[in-house]
């Protein structure tokens, strides 16, 4: 009788051994699939409780720039007061794991110096007994993962451990190419930012120049791979006079687009309602305040007006905290920059003021963003204004659209390897 006991055992405990491993076969299959990093995480938790037959498991990812152990969750109800916590590498337990790289099976953790209680005080969790296991992928630590108390009261055995460790193997693996899967999903996320940034943006530019006596012009936007808020218009507003505008927003991407859709909308609404009785300071100073009352104090838009009357050739110029146009006279080989106006737009609420040039035949104005001057080589060495402008007097006799392209080939040059960092745009006018 006793030996026909003994055989019923081991076909029992064969048939327990057989049931674990398949369902360690299904969850390394389930693991090995593409998923987000935290759901993966999730997913190893719920699989390792229930693989090892524990009340609870936790996972710690190792932060090499900190050298912390960070908790993913615990399992079991208790994840909300450890999710903040974070161990150093020697510290307790899984530190003790993290730092030898060794797994322990610990079945009296009160009895052992290693244990920090001060866990089980502040999420109210019994620890009992545990296996801790480091997750390692090659030569690079991953992390630790940990189940805790067995149930039944039972304690965790040799088999339990082997087959942790296996698991643990696994795990390894999955969370770093998780963490590839991760950088990849941001990467198609931030193309798709951009994309959506680009056809905001795009869809509020001229789709052309308005025709305007007394003047050939050329302007140019260049947008970079990080799409920001450089944004320009022509608009007619009457027979005689014409509304240029440049304006850089500030920030990237989206917000940045968003608020060149506001912009664009004050602009278009304003000149329908006043139409009949314009005035350039007036309609800066409403354009200020309406981006303070419709934006954050962080978003803001540095901006130059210029109001060209095509009967008397002049122009009526503002500038909002922008880089300042150029005029260039054709009897001079020196710029002069165009600077009366007041602070950015959307800061503060104070007076703007103007000046008027008058222009002549073959006179230049150039404006434009500090995506130009600004633009960085491998070296982190600028552009720069000085270049900048030596370049416009240099190339003074070139048509507008001809000039603009000779300085865009110019910046595209000086930075050779580095990438554009910032939307560039270049406004040309010239007067007939």
């Amino acid at each position: 009788m006793a030996s026909k006991t003994t055989i019923e055992l081991d076909k029992h405990d064969y048939i327990s051994l057989l049931k674990r491993i398949k369902f360690f076969q299904n969850t390394v299959q389930e693991l090995t699939e593409k998923k987000p990093l935290q759901k993966l995480l999730d997913q190893i938790i719920s699989a390792s409780k229930k693989l090892l037959d524990a009340e609870a498991a936790s996972l710690l990812l190792f932060n090499k720039q900190e050298g912390y152990l960070y908790f993913h969750t615990l399992a079991g109800g208790t994840e909300s007061s450890l999710k903040s916590k974070k161990i150093l590498i020697g510290e307790g337990i899984a530190g003790w794991v993290a730092e030898k790289k060794k797994s322990l099976i610990i079945n009296d953790c009160y009895g052992d110096e290693r244990f920090n209680k001060e866990f089980d005080v502040s999420s109210g969790f019994k620890t009992r007994n545990m296996i801790c296991v480091p997750m390692i992928q090659k030569e690079d630590f991953v992390g630790v993962i940990q189940v805790i108390n067995k149930k039944s009261e039972g304690v965790f055995s040799k088999e339990d451990l082997d087959l942790f460790e296996a698991l643990a193997a696994q795990c390894a693996v999955t969370i770093e190419n998780a963490r590839l899967i991760d950088v990849e999903i941001k990467s198609e996320q931030t193309k798709h930012e951009m994309e959506t940034a680009w056809k905001i943006q795009s869809h509020f530019l001229p789709n052309k120049l308005p025709r305007i006596n007394n003047v050939e012009m050329s302007i140019r936007l260049k947008p970079a791979k990080e799409i920001g808020g450089d944004y320009f218009n022509v608009i007619k507003i009457n027979e005689e006079n014409t509304l240029f505008f440049i304006a850089d927003v500030s920030g990237k991407s989206v917000p940045a687009a968003l608020i060149v859709s506001t912009i664009y909308s004050f602009l278009q609404i304003y000149f329908i309602v006043q139409n009949d009785h314009f005035d350039p300071i007036e309609m800066v100073q409403s354009f200020n305040r309406f981006l303070i009352n419709s934006t954050t104090p962080d978003k803001f838009a540095t901006a130059w007006f210029g109001i060209f009357n095509s009967n008397s050739k002049t122009m009526l110029s503002i500038n909002a905290g922008h880089n300042p146009s150029y005029l260039l006279k054709a009897t001079e080989n020196t710029l002069t920059k165009l600077s009366a106006g007041g602070l950015m737009l959307g800061s503060m609420d104070l007076p703007f003021s103007s000046e008027t040039i008058q222009l002549e035949k073959d006179d230049l104005v150039f404006f434009y963003t500090d995506g130009i001057p600004e633009a960085m080589n491998i070296s982190e060495e600028e552009f720069g204004e000085e270049r900048f402008e030596n370049l416009l007097i240099a190339n003074r006799n070139l048509e507008p659209n001809d000039l603009s392209k000779t300085i865009f080939d110019e910046v595209k040059n000086y930075r050779a390897a580095a990438e554009q960092s910032d939307d560039i745009t270049l406004g040309i006018i010239e007067i007939l």
